[in-house]
């Protein structure tokens, strides 16, 4: 082989192996994905802590193909905007109510019908059963794809005039409540003058007496500093709130199986992360509410039995609209947790 020929085999086994060099870094840069997780509840909330460790196992189990960064407190818009965000695929994730949809996937507005659990064993029940599943299917059509439902809690109402004993003392009350048809009727029935809002625009309202109440879970409340503005709380436990964490369709089919693999396993384990912080946050948020100066009481058994009589039509109403099988399958998937006790 002549010096010539030997220089033009090297050169060109060099061309070879930088070529290939770049490729694998190319293919390296392009696996590692960057991917945004939102939500509306700030940092001092439990959710906030379990989304910090699902970004952490959804990076872990990714083998670093996915580095998923949460963000807390509403910093990337309301819970509408991000919905849409990740239906357009501009978010890649999002853990929230899915109310924003209840107009196009009906059966989202299930969760509003009030007094259907008695505790949270019968929520987690319906939570990882065939209902909920069924709701995942049906919002794929929206740019979807459902990861898990996890808690956020038992609603209860928090107002600045009075305490709440017995329906009566309702009425009249400012509350302002979740941007459903539900949540609407059943609070117009009780007899409150019910003023949908973006939760973001609720403290400001409350300081300034725009409104007189809101209905929330009680550590929803004390982690977005309810009780500066609250002189008192009824428990009620009237609607339990699940929040959904979906991932932008568009994102998700970008990922390799493996990868798909690995956030739905960091999904589940956050969400039963937050269930459980959410039931020890439960534990001790009453007596912080008491020593911040509010007022507490709970609703006794035979006056929610009133207001629960009084809503019936709201529940009559809405439960075709909803879907006849569907409403009646979920209510079949309570009276078997509650049978199981």
């Amino acid at each position: 082989m002549t010096s010539r020929t030997s220089s033009h085999f090297t050169l060109r086994r060099l061309t070879l192996m930088v070529g290939a060099a770049l490729a694998l870094c190319s293919t390296a840069a392009l696996a590692e994905v960057k991917a945004k997780i939102g939500h509306a509840m700030p940092e001092s909330h439990p959710q906030a802590a379990a989304m910090n460790k699902f970004a952490e196992l959804a990076t872990a189990y990714t083998k670093g193909n996915v580095k998923v960064q949460a963000y807390h407190g509403g910093s990337l818009g309301s819970d509408e905007k991000q919905l849409q965000a990740v239906q357009s695929g501009t978010q890649e994730l999002y853990i929230g109510t899915l109310a924003p949809l209840s107009t196009r996937v009906k059966e989202v507005q299930v969760w509003d019908l009030p007094f259907m659990f008695q505790n949270e064993k019968e929520v987690y029940a319906v939570l990882d059963g065939a209902s909920s599943k069924a709701i995942f299917q049906k919002i794929e059509p929206a740019g979807l794809v459902g990861l898990t439902w996890t808690g956020m809690g038992f609603r209860n109402l928090s107002n600045s005039k009075r305490s709440v004993n017995k329906l009566e003392d309702v009425a009249g009350l400012k509350i302002r409540v979740m941007a459903n048809p539900v949540a609407l009727d059943t609070w117009k029935t009780i007899g409150a003058n019910a003023v949908p809002m973006a939760f973001a625009e609720v403290f400001p309202a409350l300081e300034i007496k725009a409104l007189d109440g809101q209905e929330n879970p009680l550590v929803h409340m004390y982690s977005n500093k309810m009780q500066e503005v609250q002189k008192f709380i009824s428990v009620t436990n009237h609607v339990y709130t699940p929040v959904a964490l979906v991932a932008s369709k568009k994102f998700w089919d970008t990922l390799s199986p493996a990868d798909q693999a690995g956030i739905q396993k960091a999904a589940t384990e956050a969400g039963l992360l937050q269930r459980k912080l959410l039931d020890e946050g439960d534990n001790d948020v009453v007596a912080k509410f008491k020593a911040a100066g509010v007022t507490m009481n709970t609703v006794s058994p035979a006056e929610l039995a009133r207001i629960q009589e009084k809503v019936k039509p709201v529940v009559a109403k809405f439960a075709p609209i909803i879907g006849e099988d569907f409403v009646k399958g979920f209510y079949a998937e309570i009276d078997k947790a509650r049978a199981a006790k």
